[in-house]
């Protein structure tokens, strides 16, 4: 892992919500920006209505993504997420998600509520920035 994340004494603990406060990347480092990803499968299509399922397929693909530069899940240093018609209740499949790609060493992440996305079937889509040592 070429960066490091930092969750600060005096902010709150952000890991059970799927980010942490801050990450460092040393100089030198390459940067890896991955566009926005959202639950398609290889044909481009949306894979499913539903939102979890979404956001599943949305952090498989940024898996694919990464792993195209001979990366993984552990480069990544911050996530852009953007979710259409948030609520409160969307937060669970998203972070449970974050949870099982990243365990307790979440990237940052900026969560936006949007009101539509590309197309109207695309629920949820993720921009991600890897470090490359």
């Amino acid at each position: 892992m070429a960066h490091s994340l930092v969750n600060p004494d005096g902010l709150h603990d952000p890991v059970p919500f799927g980010y942490s406060h801050t990450a460092t990347v040393p100089t030198g480092t390459e940067l890896v920006l991955i566009s926005g990803q959202y639950g398609s499968g290889p044909d481009g299509a949306v894979v499913s209505a539903d939102f979890a399922q979404q956001v599943e397929q949305t952090f498989h693909n940024i898996g694919v993504a990464l792993a195209a530069h001979g990366l993984d899940l552990g480069h990544v240093v911050q996530l852009r997420t953007y979710v259409v018609n948030h609520d409160v209740s969307r937060l669970g499949p998203i972070a449970g998600a974050v949870k099982e790609g990243w365990g307790t060493n979440p990237p940052t992440q900026t969560l936006i509520g949007v009101a539509s996305l590309a197309t109207p079937d695309v629920l949820f889509e993720v921009e991600a920035v890897a470090a490359r040592p």
